[in-house]
């Protein structure tokens, strides 16, 4: 029964990738399985924990920064280094990543991280085999509709970074054009590059987005050309969700600015580069190891923002972002800490001139931001998953193909 709802909601997870929408909600509430760890002698003297990893270490974006956050949690926990036994350049072929799930419970890893939301359906099918394994995905869901307390999502409400990194832009822009390289037309990349404009949009109207797909999480020629032609079409300022510092090289070479992703991208481009935002995988990391070595539940779903430190983003090069930028970022933080500026909210126009509407992988309408009090918190705890769901294409947003 349970390989069969795993295979279930593998069936599901691929139609929804297919349709192109990713999901998700604002403060996850750690809701749990209910039932406590069984540590059955697994102490923090003898835990192995294994990771899958998209992309090699050295691409100095999303691979580096989980690697730094699985890290973290070692030291955090005073963990041995060979405790932490990562799998590489995985990638998104499906027998590649089901083969490394499979090494790394062969190695007998009693906990199993793998970080890239193309690794789902194969966690879940191996989870269901082996429940007395733990198996963390991130940017995923379906937790909450698997049979069996082995499987676990989390993400964070990296919108809320990516909305101040917005602000940098929109203040920063001498063309009002911004220019975005993103990986896939999935919801956890449209919300980060809607929130982003969003943020653009509440210190400069006039601003306007081109946006470009790599069709890849990361691809770092591809992302470095994208860039560059972001740029000839007018765009001053470039932001990516895309997996390498290729698009920071590309606007230092052309004398545009910069907005990174995953890490601080300054080395690599210091008169381009204004910040990047950032997720701190080391604070959920650190919660779930920690809880499991102790027998505690790990939340089923897990996402947490600014607030909880699991968003932020990087210091600014004061060099080269507008004045007044850290006051209008230190003013939207602290208001959207205190829940009274909300990212997806109020009445939102589409690129049809029609209301926004959030919908889901069968085109069904989930929410509408039709009148002055629609409000959506993505990542929130009603919404029983961590991974992004707005998939609106806004007014104002060029999508180039």
């Amino acid at each position: 029964m349970k390989k069969l709802l795993a295979l279930a909601l593998v069936a599901l997870m691929l139609f929804t990738l297919l349709a192109a929408c990713d999901n998700g909600a604002e403060e996850t509430t750690p809701e749990t399985n209910g039932t406590e760890n069984d540590t059955n002698g697994i102490t923090a003297d003898n835990v192995l924990i294994g990771v899958v990893h998209i992309g090699p270490l050295a691409d100095q974006g999303f691979t580096y920064n989980h690697d730094l956050g699985f890290r973290m949690m070692i030291e955090n926990l005073g963990l041995r280094d060979d405790q932490y036994i990562p799998k590489f350049d995985v990638g998104t072929d499906a027998a590649a990543v089901t083969s490394a799930i499979n090494e790394l419970i062969q190695e007998g890893c009693h906990i199993i991280f793998a970080t890239s939301f193309s690794h789902g359906f194969q966690m879940v099918e191996v989870a269901a085999e082996h429940p007395d394994v733990v198996f963390i995905h991130a940017t995923g869901f379906g937790a909450h509709a698997y049979e069996g307390d082995n499987f676990h999502n989390h993400f964070s409400r990296i919108h809320e970074a990516r909305y101040l990194a917005g602000i940098a832009a929109g203040l920063r822009t001498e063309t009002n054009v911004l220019g975005y390289v993103a990986a896939h037309p999935f919801a956890e990349v449209i919300s980060g590059y809607t929130a982003f404009f969003l943020g653009a949009r509440s210190v400069n109207p006039d601003v306007t987005m081109e946006v470009i797909y790599i069709n890849a999480w990361g691809d770092p020629p591809e992302e470095q050309l994208v860039a560059a032609r972001l740029i000839e079409l007018g765009a001053d300022v470039i932001a990516q969700h895309s997996d390498s510092a290729t698009p920071a090289i590309a606007a230092e070479e052309h004398g545009a600015w910069h907005i990174g992703y995953n890490n601080d991208m300054r080395d690599a481009a210091p008169n381009a580069s204004l910040m990047s935002p950032r997720i701190d995988w080391s604070i959920f990391y650190t919660l779930a190891v920690d809880n499991f070595l102790n027998g505690r539940p790990i939340p089923i779903d897990w996402a947490g923002g600014l607030e909880e430190g699991a968003a932020f983003i990087t210091e600014l090069n004061d060099a080269i972002v507008a004045p007044g930028t850290r006051e209008a970022l230190d003013e939207a933080t602290a208001e959207i800490n205190a829940g009274t500026r909300h990212i997806f909210s109020g009445i939102l126009i589409d690129v049809d001139g029609n209301y926004a509407q959030i919908t889901d992988a069968g085109g069904n309408v989930l929410y509408t931001f039709d009148n002055e009090n629609s409000r959506w918190d993505e990542s929130d705890a009603d919404a029983r998953q961590s991974a992004p769901q707005f998939n609106a294409i806004l007014e104002g947003i060029n999508i180039i193909s």
